[in-house]
């Protein structure tokens, strides 16, 4: 019955958009679980003992979370299901608090790593590299991939990154300028290979090699870096960008919605979702909604 259920259950929901192919698997797995025990309906107890021999407590809370869901589901139509309470905690780890940067954080960064190291062409690599994170929120991957026709008259074209999405990315005059000058140095340093930035080997950039040459920048610095805190790294660099688009987001209902899908749209987010974590994660934007909101109560504008 349970198995019968579950095939059900999955069908309803993929006709609904949801792809669920390792969710399928697991509720699979856990209606064979049950029905081996000769229960042919959802257990709270059997669903906590199932989800537990999953190593990992997230893995657990995942798992039972799945089981949660169908439960609900089954339990409008049958009371005889049971649905389990969500004993393993979250079943997705809260986000790290983003550190971000000011424009003379930034403007240091990159002045500390256009001195690091022997006068080659890695100093221009990661000055250039660093500063179109800033100016563009690309993600460290992205900006790595780029290859010489992914730079075009109306921007950058981002392909196939994040969850398959493809995006353009138009350039300020000035980060176009920037990048140009890059390339007038690098395209005669290794060209047979059409990456836009590359290393001393002549070959693309690794993840770990970018990782280094900012904790070294950051170092040079003095940017704090403390354990247990929010502490810089290169995806600050899109954290800040995504921040100071949305405290210039204008005023109006439906300004301020055409404003975020835009931003989102440009950091090549899933969901507008994700885009709006930002809003809760930054000090000074969760700042401006109280005073915004204060405003509106006592009888202001906001």
């Amino acid at each position: 019955m349970l198995t019968e259920a579950v095939h059900t259950y999955l069908a309803v929901r993929r006709s609904a958009g949801f792809a669920l192919r390792w969710q399928g698997v697991a509720l699979k797995s856990f209606a064979g679980f049950s029905e081996a025990r000769g229960q042919h309906y959802v257990s709270a107890a059997l669903a906590i003992e199932w989800a537990g021999l999953a190593r990992q407590v997230t893995q657990r809370a995942r798992r039972l979370g799945i089981v949660i869901r169908f439960a609900r589901y089954l339990h409008a139509e049958d009371q005889r299901h049971e649905v389990p309470h969500a004993i393993f905690g979250a079943e997705k780890s809260s986000r790290p608090t983003p550190y971000i940067l000011t424009a003379e954080d930034i403007g240091q960064l990159v002045h500390a790593v256009s001195r690091s190291g022997a006068d080659t062409l890695r100093r221009a690599t990661y000055r250039t590299f660093f500063a179109l994170l800033a100016c563009t929120g690309l993600r460290v991957s992205e900006a790595i991939r780029l290859r010489f026709d992914d730079i075009t008259a109306d921007g950058l074209v981002i392909r196939e990154t994040k969850f398959r999405k493809s995006r353009l990315v138009p350039l300020h005059e000035t980060a176009q300028a920037g990048l140009d000058r890059y390339l007038q140095q690098r395209r005669p340093y290794a060209p047979a290979d059409n990456h836009v930035f590359v290393s001393l080997r002549r070959k693309p950039l690794l993840g770990r090699d970018v990782v280094t040459a900012f904790r070294t920048a950051v170092k040079r610095v003095g940017l704090p870096n403390r354990p247990g805190r929010a502490r810089p790294t290169a995806k600050s660099l899109r954290h800040t960008f995504a921040t100071r688009a949305l405290q210039t987001c204008p005023d109006g209902r439906d300004a301020i919605t055409r404003h975020m899908v835009a931003l989102s749209t440009y950091l090549g987010h899933k969901s507008v979702a994700e885009t709006y974590w930002y809003l809760e994660a930054v000090p000074d934007l969760m700042r401006d909604i109280a005073d915004r909101t204060e405003c509106l109560a006592t009888g202001g504008r906001p």
